[in-house]
């Protein structure tokens, strides 16, 4: 592979990343390929011009790959199991602020349910972008915990 996806690989291997969630892929499909230097990168988008979500691994442990659930093109998670320990990640991509109300409900319900369906035992690892915003000016948000500190 060339490109983004091969500067992606090069990136993990010289900082020496076994497991990288990434988010606005903007691949469509719901594949796995590899991404050169080692790495396998599991995926799902439905459209080509926005969104897509993806788990990158190195090549090492894809084996332990029990589970591969994609639950949308903002939501997916894969389970591994390593060393006797069941592994869950998660990758997110949340609504940006301007994105319909219903859309933002629907990530949040989708996040929800993948992380109801963990057994509890199991280690979780999230890696997300939350599109959040901290600082005043967000639409009055300030307010909430004013005069609790």
């Amino acid at each position: 592979m060339t490109g983004k996806g091969r500067e992606l690989a090069d990136v993990m291997e010289r900082r020496k990343v076994d497991i990288l969630c990434v988010q606005e892929t903007r691949w469509k499909g719901s594949k796995a390929r590899s991404i050169g230097a080692g790495f396998k990168l599991f995926y799902y988008g439905v459209d080509s011009k926005r969104n897509g979500v993806g788990v990158v691994l190195k090549e090492e442990f894809v084996r332990n790959v029990l589970e591969v659930k994609r639950v949308s093109d903002r939501v997916m998670s894969l389970k591994l199991e390593i060393e006797g320990v069941m592994l869950n990640v998660v990758s997110g991509y949340a609504p940006q602020v301007g994105c319909e109300l219903e859309e933002k409900e629907r990530f949040w319900s989708e996040l929800d349910e993948v992380m109801e369906s963990i057994p509890t035992g199991e280690r979780v690892v999230i890696g997300a972008d939350f599109n959040g915003h901290v600082g005043e000016g967000n639409r009055g948000d300030e307010e909430v915990m004013k005069d609790r500190w």
